[in-house]
Parts: C-alpha cells; sequence; structure tokens
C-alpha cells in the first residue's frame, strides 16, 4: 500500500481538511509519509518554496526543497516523530524560505497511526507568529514588553515581567498568548533571537560579543539557543545573510 493511502486510511478522509488550510495564508499544513516524503501540503505551502504545483513537492522530503542544512534539520523532525510516536508541540521556529524571507512561527508535529496503531506518517502545521494588530489593548503589558525590549541583555524573569504588568503570572501569561500566540518564555526567546539577528545581519561585532549584549552568559549559549530557533548557528546565519 502507498504511504499516501496509508495515510489516507488512517486519517479517515482527513485529508480534505487540506481544503481548509489553502484558505489560511498564515499556517502552513502538510502531511508526510514514513520516510519524511511529503504525501499533502497546502498552498501556503507551495507559495513559500516558490513552487508552482503539487507535483513539484509530493514525493520529496524537507532536505530536497529547503536548502542545506535546515533542509536535513526539517527531516530529522519529521524522522523522530514518526520512529518515537511522539509529538513535536509548539515549537518555536524561525523559517528561513529558499527565497530568503524569514518569519517565525510555532510548529506541530502528530504521528499518524493506522488502525493497528502503526506509525506511518506525521501531520503538522507551521502558525505565522504575528505583531498584535494595529488597536489592540496592550496598556496592561506595555510597560512589561519594554522592559524586555530594553533589557534583553539581563535576565529576564516571568515572575518580574507579570509584577510590571500588575498582573498574576496566570493571567500575565493568558495576555501575553492572546496577544502573540506565544507562551511568555518563547516571546523572551524570540526578542532575544531577533536582537542578535539584527546585529549579525547590520554589523561586524563578535559573535560573543553579540552573546553578552543578547542576555546570553557566552557564545555557547547563544549558539545553542539560536540553532534550536534558527537551524543554523549565529555564523551561518551571518554568512547566509551575507549572500542574499
Amino acid at each position: 500500500m502507498s504511504g499516501l493511502a496509508e495515510i489516507e486510511r488512517a486519517l479517515a478522509g482527513a485529508l480534505t481538511a487540506v481544503e481548509l488550510f489553502d484558505r489560511l495564508p498564515d499556517v502552513v499544513f502538510f502531511v508526510k509519509d514514513r520516510e519524511g516524503a511529503y504525501v499533502e501540503a497546502n498552498r501556503t505551502l507551495l507559495r513559500r518554496l516558490g513552487l508552482r504545483e503539487k507535483a513539484e513537492l509530493l514525493g520529496r522530503t524537507a532536505r530536497d526543497v529547503f536548502p542545506a542544512p535546515l533542509g536535513e534539520r526539517y527531516l530529522a523532525q519529521d524522522l523522530a516523530v514518526v520512529r518515537s510516536g511522539r509529538e513535536i508541540a509548539d515549537l518555536l521556529e524561525l523559517h528561513l524560505y529558499p527565497d530568503h524571507a524569514e518569519g517565525w512561527c510555532v510548529t506541530c508535529k502528530l504521528p499518524v497511526r493506522d488502525a493497528g496503531g502503526r506509525v506511518v506518517g506525521l501531520a503538522g502545521t507551521s502558525r505565522d507568529v504575528h505583531a498584535p494588530a494595529a488597536g489592540s489593548a496592550m496598556e496592561d503589558l506595555a510597560a512589561a514588553l519594554r522592559h524586555i525590549r530594553e533589557h534583553v541583555d539581563r535576565p529576564l524573569r516571568v515572575a518580574e515581567l507579570a509584577a510590571l504588568a500588575r498582573l498574576s503570572e496566570y493571567r500575565f501569561a493568558r495576555r501575553v498568548r492572546a496577544l502573540f500566540g506565544l507562551t511568555p518564555a518563547q516571546l523572551v526567546i524570540k526578542t532575544r533571537i531577533d536582537a542578535a539577528r539584527e546585529m549579525l545581519r547590520e554589523g561586524s561585532a563578535a559573535i560573543g560579543a553579540v552573546a553578552l549584549e543578547c542576555g546570553y552568559c557566552d557564545q555557547s549559549a547563544l549558539t545553542r539557543q539560536f540553532k534550536a530557533a534558527v537551524g543554523l548557528t549565529p555564523a551561518q546565519y551571518r554568512e547566509r545573510r551575507s549572500r542574499s
């Protein structure tokens, strides 16, 4: 039985959901087989990969359509889900596309099982992270958000940020998620990595100096979190941007 047929059976026809995801320009949707090859995807993903037709994508893996080493990273994620049977939930990532576009997203990948419980593939989404819409009521968070931006080089604890917003940690977390679609910890990581990206793009400062300016104790700490979020080391990111 082909990979697509297995997944169609396992999902009991739910692949028709791709028609819904085709109407969501800020959400990437995909289904892949046990080898990580695409068997379905929405048009948002096609556009971002610069492809016109699904036939150009189906049967290929992330390694085939994303530049190295990003493609290898995404494929490794896919195979880990298939082999372990464990989902990846709410993973904050900076996606770098072949046309050099960049965008933060929150990724979820779920194993797809057949009637016998065997993992036959995976399905996933990557939802774009947007700034709050113009006119959003942010007065209660203004002091905390300003503190994050202005003190990105210092320790940023959720309890302290919640106190600045005059909210409990629970209510602060709910407000941040409602506005940004992120947890407070994810928002802090995003702010730090964005600051590092700007320094790497716009200047020639040593990576160790970038790390200290962005709140990391040393270069290795920045490199670990930067690679986890972006898929490249800071040095690789700087080199990639210099070629774009």
